[in-house]
């Protein structure tokens, strides 16, 4: 499994992760900031007094646990929630829970609220108030009932004891006695008072099941609201951390679902396992005031003339077992800087004392002209229309040894021109003049694209990255291969400088040199102390422009703040 392909999101979208966390996190702690701590107290009740039962039954501990959902049902309805806050005088109430403990019969009403002392009146009046409403409350009439049944008990339970002390009393003097008669007299006395002591029992138990301490159907508080001191919440740091990790966790997704709706390549495996060929070349983007530069000419201290420079022994090595006549330079779509990779490789290969023959085969959209400052009034169309000869219509470029063939006035029917007999003989006459025929071609989205591939010894493909669309490179390689075309390489270009170091893994050639030596460069409207070629020397060109060209008859390096040259017509 490559992970490399679901950690490319997290990557390439870290800055909206960062700032996803950051938002939710700095948000979560100015709401905390605003919050007043929280209280929280609670009061517990207990059903009947079968706690206190030496021998409680089954029956009367199931019956206790129905008696405390329905209470703790009645103490979360609204009958006690008003009778609560008319007692205390109060509006509202803060919120509460009253709740049946598992496998008991007590109950719990826990209150939260931002003022302590608040917490614990509503705790405390709210147990008041549910035993009021429970059998054991003070009801009118009540209370003579009980205070007589409670004098009955008393009495009989001074009874109850005097008669057990009279039996244990017998029972004593039974042991002693030696007459049958004295014996069977004292014998009939204590099943007298055993039968007594039972009748006393059983009156006892039936008025005690009617008082309060006996009923099972009985609410008493067992333990108080206590006033906190300690506030339960709000945890602000759990509360930032949580917030910020959902923040986390959306923008993850949000980088996963762009990756997804986003179809552009985005790494150099992805490109080749969509293309099938290597990655040769890699090129930065290059900063330049100009884009229409050449700047392995221009700046040849500039970083990104060394990565030219890589991608022109790439290049030799690819052909070392076919050597190369014919290279076409394309791309899937438009505005990927082929022109500017075909123009710039070109000077390059030529600085290795080879003739090279720069061909503008884009008829469409013609762009060569621009790069090395000649007209595009007199080009390759011109010899379709049989009005010039190929040898009528070459320029040499004089800052090394490389022709060009402009494209000349588009044509209305491009596609079929490149696609005829003539332009095979063309590409014929041109490899014998040269060592090597660079052909700028046209994207793939029109036909002429296969048309020229189909022609040439390879093909060297110019993709951006987050540019060049994934599908956009599955039709173009379904056109090459039905063309029969080879695919030389691919080259990346505009790459960041970052992401250039991390797919090289080199450091960044600027790195290499020193920035006096080329962070200037751009920077037109200055002399400076460096080799210059026409056209790019200003002066140079301007005499062009004013239709009296000049070239070198000889150079002279001058020391100081100007170039001294000597100037021919």
């Amino acid at each position: 499994m490559d992970l490399n392909k679901y950690i490319l999101p997290i990557r390439r979208w870290w800055w909206l992760l960062v700032v996803a966390t950051l938002i939710a996190g700095v948000s979560s702690y100015l709401a905390t900031l605003r919050q007043p701590p929280i209280y929280q107290t609670m009061t517990t009740l207990m059903i009947g007094q079968i706690i206190a039962d030496p021998n409680p039954t089954g029956a009367e501990f199931n019956l206790s646990r129905q008696l405390a959902q329905n209470y703790a049902e009645i103490a979360n309805r609204e009958p006690v929630r008003i009778a609560t806050k008319e007692a205390l005088g109060l509006n509202w109430l803060p919120e509460y829970r009253a709740v049946a403990l598992p496998n008991g019969q007590f109950i719990e009403i826990s209150v939260t609220d931002t003022v302590p002392e608040r917490a614990q009146a509503v705790a405390n009046e709210l147990a008041r108030q549910l035993v009021l409403r429970s059998p054991s409350g003070d009801q009118s009439g009540e209370q003579d009932r009980q205070a007589f049944l409670q004098t009955q008990l008393d009495n009989l339970q001074v009874q109850i004891t005097d008669t057990e002390e009279e039996i244990q009393n017998l029972r004593i003097l039974l042991g002693e006695m030696d007459s049958a008669r004295q014996i069977a007299d004292t014998r009939s006395q204590i099943a007298t008072l055993e039968a007594k002591l039972t009748d006393l029992q059983g009156i006892y138990s039936g008025l005690l099941a009617n008082t309060q301490s006996g009923a099972v159907n009985s609410l008493s508080v067992i333990e108080k609201a206590f006033l906190p001191d300690q506030p339960v919440g709000p945890n602000k740091l759990l509360t930032i951390i949580l917030s910020a990790t959902i923040g986390l966790s959306f923008a993850v997704l949000a980088a996963y679902l762009l990756e997804y709706i986003d179809d552009t390549v985005k790494s150099p495996e992805e490109v080749v396992g969509l293309t099938g060929s290597p990655v040769i070349g890699y090129l930065s983007e290059q900063h330049l005031k100009d884009v229409n530069t050449l700047f392995v000419a221009e700046f040849p201290r500039h970083p990104s003339v060394e990565e030219i420079r890589s991608l022109r022994t790439n290049l030799e090595f690819a052909g070392v077992d076919q050597p190369l006549k014919t290279l076409l330079i394309t791309s899937t779509d438009m505005e990927v800087g082929k022109t500017s990779v075909a123009a710039n490789l070109a000077v390059a290969i030529s600085q290795t004392e080879k003739n090279v023959i720069l061909l503008d085969g884009d008829m469409r959209r013609p762009n060569v002209h621009n790069f090395y400052g000649f007209p595009n009034n007199l080009g390759l169309s011109d010899v379709f229309r049989g009005e010039f000869n190929i040898q009528d219509i070459v320029k040499d470029w004089p800052g090394g040894s490389v022709i060009v063939v402009t494209a000349g006035d588009p044509p209305p029917n491009p596609a079929e021109l490149l696609g005829s007999k003539k332009m095979s003989q063309i590409l014929d006459y041109l490899t014998k003049l040269s060592d090597l025929v660079i052909i700028d071609g046209p994207p793939f989205i029109v036909a002429d694209a296969p048309i020229l591939a189909s022609k040439v010894d390879g093909v060297l493909l110019v993709i951006e990255l987050g540019q060049t669309r994934a599908p956009a490179i599955r039709s173009m390689m379904e056109q090459i291969n039905r063309s029969g075309a080879k695919i030389i390489g691919v080259v990346l270009n505009r790459l960041p400088t970052k992401k250039l170091a991390y797919y090289t893994g080199n450091l960044n050639y600027a790195s290499y040199y020193s920035k006096n030596d080329w962070e200037d460069i751009p920077k037109r409207g200055k002399e400076r102390n460096r080799f210059s070629f026409w056209p790019f020397n200003r002066q140079a060109k301007s005499e062009m422009d004013s239709g009296n060209p000049r070239v070198f008859e000889e150079v002279d390096f001058i020391e100081g703040d100007s170039d001294g040259f000597s100037w021919r017509d």
